[in-house]
C-alpha cells in the first residue's frame, strides 16, 4: 500500500463558545500568537470559523460572523500565502471570505444550508468541503440513528457531488468528510474510522475532523477537550495509514509529531 503524508488543516476558532477554544482568541494578541502558533508548527491550510457549529450550538448571523473571520482571514494574508478555509454554510459570508483571501468553503451543511452558496462556488475557483452531518447542530446528537452508516454516509456524498456536477462544479473541486461527531455516537464514529478508506470511492481528497471530540473523551475517560490531544495524535496517524488526505486538528505540533513517526515506521510511504 502506497501513501502520502496527510496535509494538516490547523483550526482557528474566533467563536465565544466553542467545544473546545471557546473565547481563546478574542484579543489581537492572542489571535496574532495563535496565526504565528499554527504557522510555525507547520499548519498546510488554516481552517477559519466564526460560528460555532458544537452540538446544541445556536447559529449567528451573517453580520456577527463576517465581523470575526474577515479581519482574521487579512491578518493571515499579511504574513503567509498559506491556504485558508472558511468554516462557513453561509453563502455571503463565503463570498466576502473568498474575495478576502481565502481559497476554500468548509460547509458543514454540504452546501445544503443557503441555497446561494452554489453560486458562490460557480463564481469562484475556490474548493468545497461537503461534510454529512444528520440533523442540525442543536439536536443533531440526542439520538443518532443508522442502519449502515458507513453506507449511508457515502451514499450521501455521492449524491452531494453529483449534484454539484448537475450544476456546474466539477468533482476536483470537491473534498469530503464524513462528519465525525455530527450526528454520530460513539460506535457510528468508530466504524466510520475503521471504514475510512471507503470514502476514497468518491475520486476526491478526503478530510477527517477528529480533534478533541467527544467520542475520543468517551474512549479515554476524559472530559476536558483539550487533554485529548494524545488521544488526536493517534487518531492521525491511524487516518494516515488509510489513507486520508487532510486532518482538520487543533494541535498541529503533535500532529505532525505523529505523522512523522507514522511515516517512519511505513517505509513504504512515498515523500
Amino acid at each position: 500500500m502506497s501513501t502520502q503524508t496527510p496535509l494538516i488543516m490547523g483550526i482557528l476558532n474566533l467563536t465565544p463558545d466553542s467545544f473546545s477554544d471557546g473565547g481563546c482568541y478574542c484579543t489581537n494578541q492572542q489571535l496574532h500568537r495563535r496565526i504565528a502558533e499554527l504557522l510555525t508548527d507547520g499548519a498546510d491550510i488554516i481552517d477559519v470559523g466564526g460560528e460555532s457549529t458544537r452540538p446544541g450550538s445556536d447559529p449567528i448571523s451573517s453580520a456577527e460572523e463576517l465581523a470575526r473571520v474577515l479581519p482574521v482571514i487579512t491578518a493571515i494574508r499579511r504574513v503567509s500565502d498559506v491556504p485558508i478555509s472558511i468554516d462557513s454554510s453561509k453563502a455571503e459570508v463565503a463570498r466576502q471570505a473568498l474575495l478576502a483571501g481565502a481559497d476554500i468553503i468548509n460547509d458543514i451543511t454540504a452546501l445544503e444550508g443557503d441555497a446561494d452558496m452554489v453560486e458562490v462556488l460557480r463564481s469562484s475557483q475556490a474548493k468545497v468541503v461537503l461534510m454529512h452531518m444528520q440533523g442540525q447542530p442543536r439536536t443533531m446528537q440526542l439520538a443518532p440513528q443508522y442502519k449502515d452508516v458507513v453506507a449511508e454516509i457515502n451514499s450521501y456524498l455521492a449524491g452531494r457531488i453529483a449534484w454539484l456536477g448537475e450544476q456546474g462544479i466539477g468533482r476536483e473541486r470537491v473534498i469530503v468528510d464524513p462528519g465525525l461527531g455530527f450526528g454520530k455516537n460513539l460506535e457510528h464514529n468508530l466504524t466510520l474510522l475503521r471504514n475510512a478508506h471507503t470514502l476514497r470511492q468518491h475520486g476526491c481528497p478526503v478530510l477527517i475532523g477528529h480533534s478533541r471530540k467527544t467520542f475520543l473523551g468517551e474512549i479515554v475517560q476524559v472530559q476536558e477537550p483539550k487533554e485529548r490531544d494524545l488521544a488526536t495524535a493517534i487518531v492521525s496517524a491511524y487516518c494516515a495509514r488509510q489513507n486520508m488526505d487532510i486532518l482538520r486538528v487543533h494541535n498541529v505540533a503533535a500532529t505532525r509529531q505523529a505523522l512523522q513517526v507514522q511515516a517512519a515506521l511505513a517505509p513504504n510511504v512515498e515523500k
